[in-house]
């Protein structure tokens, strides 16, 4: 396995990639609507704050628990199919979220939802390995990961304005953002046809040929870390460290998301052609440096200035590592072979690394404080160069 190091002439990105990125910003529109009143709406049903939260806590598991199953279903039949699949459970989850009569209703549907999201998840990451030319893989994963946080921007707002109809109306918008979606896959995404039998013939790259390359451990590895900081431990804890220092204020918690999104989606239009022209190591290992070190002092901000600019600090960490990650795995598995299982193994250590960061963290910082959660956090992440930089040793 090499490193891409050589400087690629512009490609154009292929019609087929842009379909997937307007898919993904509706959904992520979708998503956005109910994120600020998910919880509240499980306390809705006189529940408490633990039962409340676990509504947030089951989508990731079942997303972790069916991501192995999800790998031999995308395998079979091919990422264009379990993509629309994914999308059809996501939006009935989403559905019947709406019509819940129960806590425990709403439970079992969003963790429905879960197992539609690796589902989508895993597959569109198949499809951008199979459709994005090789010297924009880059690039066309930016473009990707941009629709989401621009979705994952504007949805919260909207969401705020939409909470006045009631919960279950917010749940019905993200299900028809969700169907609007799949209809634009089923309408414009077209991609070589199947044979009749459905299955997928193409080669299959197994778990353990994937686990034998080293870049591919070491993803495993920075993904982990990611998960724990980026889905996990600044979702989780921002808004209540916010709220916990004086000097700032919960209102700051917002906009410190809203500032770590944007200058994550600024970023990326720089840092996915700087994956492609640089390399996707040094990209990546920039990527959780830079993350690294500003994580380890973000819990102790006790001032507007610092607390907004580490924010907008760490989402530019952040850019460099989503799209140097996909580009590397879409080296690893290639554009002709079926790389579901080590797709979504990928995933699901991402998914791993969010519920372990989450409960992990949040126990260090009823314990010990705030600052000592948020330096354990950015000790993962600069562990995460180890890896890489092991790699660059046995390439060298």
């Amino acid at each position: 396995m090499t490193d891409a190091t050589t400087r690629p002439a512009r490609v154009p990105v292929p019609r087929e990639i842009w379909v997937l990125v307007v898919a993904a910003f509706v959904i992520a529109l979708g998503f956005g609507i109910i994120a600020p009143i998910l919880p509240q709406y499980a306390a809705s049903f006189d529940v408490g704050v633990a039962a409340a939260s676990a509504i947030v806590t089951v989508f990731a598991l079942t997303r972790m628990v069916f991501a192995p199953a999800a790998g031999s279903l995308i395998g079979r039949f091919g990422e264009r199919w379990m993509y629309i699949a994914g999308l059809a459970v996501v939006a009935a989850s989403s559905f019947l979220c709406a019509v819940a009569v129960g806590y425990w209703d709403l439970l079992l549907w969003r963790g429905l939802g879960g197992i539609g999201s690796v589902t989508f998840t895993v597959s569109s990451m198949g499809l951008i390995v199979r459709l994005a030319p090789p010297t924009a893989r880059g690039r066309t994963s930016a473009l990707y990961g941009s629709a989401f946080l621009l979705g994952n921007i504007i949805g919260p707002i909207l969401g705020t304005f939409l909470a006045v109809l009631g919960f279950r109306v917010a749940f019905a918008i993200y299900g028809g953002t969700v169907v609007l979606a799949l209809l634009v896959v089923l309408v414009f995404l077209r991609v070589a046809p199947r044979p009749t039998t459905g299955d997928d013939v193409r080669p299959r790259m197994t778990l353990n040929e994937a686990m034998s390359l080293p870049h591919y451990r070491a993803l495993l590895v920075s993904g982990f870390a990611n998960g724990w900081a980026t889905f996990g431990v600044r979702i989780a804890l921002v808004p209540l460290l916010a709220a916990n220092v004086p000097t700032i204020g919960a209102p700051m918690a917002g906009i410190a998301l809203t500032l770590m999104a944007v200058g994550n989606v600024i970023a990326q239009q720089f840092t996915g052609r700087l994956t492609d022209s640089l390399g996707r190591r040094p990209v990546l290992m920039l990527g959780l440096l830079v993350t690294g070190v500003t994580t380890l002092v973000f819990g102790w901000s006790t001032t507007i200035p610092v607390f907004l600019g580490l924010s907008v600090l760490t989402g530019v960490g952040a850019s460099m590592i989503q799209p140097a990650s996909q580009a590397m795995l879409a080296d690893i598995i290639g554009a002709d072979r079926n790389g579901g299982q080590a797709l979504s193994t990928f995933s699901m250590s991402t998914d791993l690394g969010s519920i372990a960061g989450t409960l992990l963290a949040g126990l260090i910082a009823d314990v010990f404080g705030f600052g000592w959660a948020f330096f354990l956090t950015g000790v993962m992440l600069l562990l995460a160069l180890f890896p890489w930089w092991r790699v660059g040793r046995v390439a060298a």
